[in-house]
C-alpha cells in the first residue's frame, strides 16, 4: 500500500530517502477520480523513474464559480486501491487549506500558449489556477520528471513552458490520450454523460480523425474545419471551438506548411463539456 501524506513536512520526510539514494522521482499530477487514462500515466511514470509519486488534489483555483468544483468526482478509496495495484510509492493528497493557507497571496500568470485563444477564451481563470498549483506541486515534490496526458493539450504546452521558463528542473512528458473503443477520450467528466449523450460523444474524435485525414490529403484546412464544426453542431453539441494550430506554439495555421499541426476541439453536450485533440 502506498504511503499517503497530507502535509508538506510529511511529504519532504517521505521523499528524502529517495533523494539520498539518488533514485529518480516521477510525479503524476491528478485530481483523482482515476480512470484507465490516469493509470496509463502511472505505468509510463514507472517505466521512466525508480520512484513514482501521484498527487490527488481537486484544485479550486482552476474552477470558475459556475463550474463543477463542488460536484467533481472524488473517489479517494478507489483511487488508492488502483494506485496500490500499480506499485505507486507515495500519494500526495493535501487539502485546500494546505495548498492555499490563510494569507496565500501569490499567483503564477502564464502567457505564451496560455493565451492562444482556445481554453483561455472560454475559461479565462483556468491556466492561472493550473500554473499556480503545478508550480507548487513541482516545488513540493521536486520530481525529475512529470507525466501529463495529451488530452489536455493546451495545458501540456503551458506546463512544459512553465517548467522551462522558471528553471524548475523538471522534464515534462506528454503521454498519448487513452480512448474508449469508439474513440471517446477518457475523462473523469465522462461520468456525467447520459446514455444518449454518451452515444453522441464520439462525434468529436471522429471529426478530428476526418479533419486530420483531409489535411494529410491536401484539402484546404478552412473547409475541413467548417465542415467539422457543422457536423459537431448537428450532432447536438454546443461548440466552443474546432481549431487547427501549430503543435508547438498553438499559433493558428492555414496550411500544412505552417509547421506540425494539432487539431483541438471543445464542445458541450447537455451539462458536460468535453475536449479532445489530434495530431496531423
Amino acid at each position: 500500500m502506498p504511503q499517503i501524506v497530507r502535509t508538506v513536512p510529511a511529504l519532504r520526510r517521505a521523499l528524502d530517502p529517495f533523494r539520498r539514494k539518488q533514485q529518480p522521482i516521477a510525479l503524476v499530477p491528478t485530481m483523482g477520480a482515476l480512470h484507465a487514462g490516469h493509470l496509463e500515466l502511472v505505468r509510463q511514470a514507472r517505466r521512466r523513474a525508480r520512484r513514482v509519486v501521484v498527487s490527488i488534489f481537486v484544485n479550486p483555483t482552476q474552477f470558475a464559480p459556475h463550474e463543477d468544483f463542488s460536484t467533481y468526482p472524488r473517489t479517494l478509496p478507489a483511487d488508492v486501491k488502483a494506485l496500490a495495484a500499480l506499485g505507486v510509492d507515495l500519494i500526495w493528497a493535501p487539502s485546500a487549506a494546505v495548498m492555499y493557507p490563510e494569507g496565500f497571496a501569490t499567483r503564477v500568470a502564464p502567457e505564451g500558449p496560455a493565451l492562444a485563444g482556445l481554453e483561455d477564451k472560454y475559461r479565462p481563470h483556468f491556466f492561472g489556477g493550473v500554473a499556480t498549483v503545478v508550480t507548487k506541486l513541482f516545488t513540493q515534490c521536486r520530481p525529475d520528471i512529470a507525466i501529463f496526458g495529451q488530452k489536455d493539450y493546451q495545458q501540456l504546452c503551458v506546463v512544459t513552458r512553465l517548467a522551462r521558463d522558471l528553471d524548475l528542473g523538471v522534464k515534462v512528458v506528454g503521454i498519448p490520450t487513452v480512448r474508449e473503443s469508439d474513440g471517446l477520450a477518457l475523462s473523469s467528466r465522462n461520468l456525467y454523460l447520459s446514455a444518449d449523450e454518451r452515444r453522441i460523444a464520439p462525434t468529436l474524435s471522429r471529426v478530428l480523425r476526418d479533419c486530420a485525414r483531409g489535411i494529410k490529403a491536401g484539402k484546404p484546412i478552412s473547409g475541413l474545419l467548417a465542415s467539422g464544426r457543422n457536423t459537431i453542431t448537428k450532432a447536438g453539441f454546443a461548440l466552443d471551438y474546432l481549431e487547427a494550430r501549430n503543435a508547438q506554439t498553438l499559433a493558428p495555421v492555414r496550411s500544412r506548411t505552417d509547421g506540425p499541426i494539432r487539431l483541438l476541439v471543445a464542445a458541450k453536450i447537455g451539462k458536460t463539456r468535453l475536449i479532445d485533440n489530434r495530431g496531423v
